[in-house]
Formats: structure tokens, C-alpha cells, sequence
């Protein structure tokens, strides 16, 4: 701390200022302390210090969470399957030599 303080007025609910210091009293500190723990991992991190969403989450946010999901699903199981068939071992080279066999002997079928 630099030494200097200075003072902060806020507005909360009633109830929910009495719930926050019976809790805080039980981990040993009191209100000043968690405000001044939770602004210091703020600029610390430069962010709040914890996740703040939506409580239900609309459809679009949904369709993007389920759809990163499954991207994520499908890369590990290219990575897996590449490494089943010895494929994570090739070079773009040798890639793109299996191609361009591939589609000279499509055009010599014809």
C-alpha cells in the first residue's frame, strides 16, 4: 500500500451488506479488506477478477458456446485419428505429393 487512503461511499442493498460482512467476519477480515483484495486483483489483472454472464444465457450465446465445443471435439479427434494413421508425422510436402497423386490418377481414370 502507498501509505496514503483516502474514503469511498457506496450504496448496496441492506440485506445483502449484513450477508457479506457475517461472511467476511467468518474468513477473518471485514468489508474494507475484501473491497480493497477485490480492486487490487482488478488492476492486477487489468479485469474483474471472476466471470460475470448473463444467469440465463440467450439462445445465440448458447449456439456459440455448443458450437466451440464441438470444434473442439472435432479437432481432438483429427488429432487423434492422425496420430492412429501416422499422419501427424507428415510434412505439408509429403501432403501435398499424396494430392497431387491422387488427382493424377482421377484424371488418368477418365
Amino acid at each position: 500500500m502507498s501509505g496514503e487512503t483516502t474514503n469511498i461511499n457506496i450504496r448496496m442493498d441492506k440485506s445483502l451488506k449484513e450477508q457479506a460482512e457475517i461472511l467476511l467476519s467468518e474468513l477473518g477480515m471485514n468489508m474494507t479488506t475484501a473491497l480493497n483484495i477485490f480492486l487490487r486483483q482488478t488492476v492486477r489483472e487489468r479485469a474483474i477478477p471472476f466471470q460475470i454472464a448473463l444467469e440465463k444465457p440467450n439462445n445465440e450465446t448458447e449456439r456459440k458456446k455448443l458450437a466451440r465445443k464441438e470444434f473442439g471435439e472435432l479437432v481432438k479427434s483429427i488429432q487423434a485419428d492422425s496420430v492412429r494413421n501416422g499422419t501427424d508425422k507428415m510434412s505439408m510436402d509429403d501432403i501435398d505429393a499424396i494430392i497431387s497423386n491422387v488427382r493424377q490418377e482421377a484424371r488418368s481414370s477418365k
